[in-house]
């Protein structure tokens, strides 16, 4: 099964999306790691932290759209290297001093939502590459992320204190610009590129009430993992007192696991199929977030707790992209804007009703507590439509694949 997943496709590419992905999620989430630092010289309250790290989530979410219809229109290799243009020149821009105060921080974090747009070119570029029975694993690895997140809550704290909270951003350039140069070299589009249609065609795709579950399904997944991957850093240096430092290493294994968890649960959807994944899944998100509700008195404890989500979340991640293109094979580059949209509305959520939590009933329990209640919500309707994805688009007469 290896070799005929890695002879079935185009390595260079699969390889370049995942880099580009994984850097571009780094800066995605860079102000989370930094939000300490930053909301300490510019006097910030709890809710207006959570507003400024969950706004680049938000905006990475509504970017997606038309990145994806660039996707068709331009190709995904030249939609990257636009986005990648864009997000390097917001880096120059707040490393030579332009963020001084909340408002340029918020512009900030629109800049940096073009990075976390990412998602719909790069999941594209590599699935139109593979056959249906590797869409899992294929689209598991350029999501898995491995490197740049876990890094920004490594390192970013750590270099804030030693250069500067704004001094980071220019070193962020340095990883940015060498992925760059490997994406342009290594990257090629699929011979296999669906007819650029309309732009008032792509809507069309929301008359179909499975485009509404899938945009559902992964809210809650990658919603709650780009969420807390952004928020962990307040949350642990607020709840447990932890160094801004430290809290970062505890936010970096959580991301850590969740980002290695997607590959696993893409080949776990493709071997058992993406809804009996997904059942289970989310029964775990919804126990894991409810847990953390009740706010541990051991920071261990939360720490496995969140741990223990964030894979849920990972492996999530990779079993709804196991399905999508199965069910959009044709309209994957929309779809993926679509439902990569609907993610970062739910980790715009998280992380902003944590602040807001916060600051209105000095806990963040009502946040992971209607967190919880989606993680069930999900359960509920992934159950509820199994029985027709499996007897129509998912019938074993229709595709090879797991369903």
């Amino acid at each position: 099964m290896k070799n005929g997943f890695w002879s079935s496709g185009h390595t260079p590419t699969l390889l370049s999306a995942l880099l580009y992905f994984d850097m571009s999620f780094m800066v995605w989430v860079m102000l989370g790691p930094l939000a300490v630092h930053i909301a300490r010289d510019l006097s910030l309250s709890p809710g207006e932290q959570g507003l400024m790290v969950a706004i680049p989530v938000l905006f990475g979410a509504l970017l997606r759209v038309p990145l994806g219809m660039m996707v068709d229109h331009l190709g995904p290799k030249r939609t990257g290297q636009i986005g990648q243009m864009i997000v390097m020149a917001s880096l120059v821009w707040a490393w030579r001093g332009g963020v001084e105060h909340l408002g340029s921080v918020y512009v900030m974090g629109v800049l940096l939502g073009v990075a976390g747009a990412s998602f719909a070119v790069a999941l594209p570029l590599a699935s139109r590459w593979y056959p249906p029975q590797y869409q899992g694993i294929a689209l598991g690895i350029v999501g898995a992320v491995i490197i740049g997140p876990p890094s920004a809550a490594l390192f970013a704290p750590r270099l804030a204190e030693a250069f500067g909270w704004t001094a980071v951003f220019g070193i962020a350039l340095i990883p940015m610009s060498a992925v760059f140069v490997l994406y342009s070299l290594g990257a090629k589009d699929s011979p296999e590129q669906p007819t650029p249609q309309p732009i008032t065609q792509y809507f069309k795709v929301l008359k179909d009430p499975d485009t509404w579950w899938f945009m559902f399904f992964y809210s809650v997944t990658f919603g709650g993992f780009v969420g807390l991957a952004s928020s962990l850093v307040i949350y642990f240096n607020d709840q447990y007192g932890l160094a801004p430092s430290v809290a970062g290493y505890f936010t970096a294994a959580c991301v850590f696991a969740g980002s290695l968890s997607r590959p696993i649960g893409g080949m776990l959807a493709d071997r058992i199929g993406g809804i009996k994944a997904l059942t289970t899944l989310y029964g775990v998100i919804a126990v894991a977030m409810l847990a953390i509700s009740f706010s541990p008195a051991s920071k261990w404890v939360a720490l496995v707790l969140f741990v223990t989500g964030m894979i849920a979340m990972g492996m999530g991640n990779g079993s709804v992209f196991q399905l999508v293109p199965q069910r959009f094979r044709r309209e994957i580059g929309v779809m993926t804007g679509l439902v990569g949209m609907a993610g970062g509305v739910g980790g715009f959520y998280l992380a902003s009703s944590l602040g807001f939590s916060k600051q209105v009933a000095d806990s963040y329990q009502i946040g992971f507590l209607i967190f919880a209640g989606l993680g069930i919500l999900a359960m509920i309707g992934i159950t509820g439509v199994k029985k027709r994805w499996r007897t129509t688009w998912g019938s074993a007469e229709v595709t090879s694949a797991r369903i």
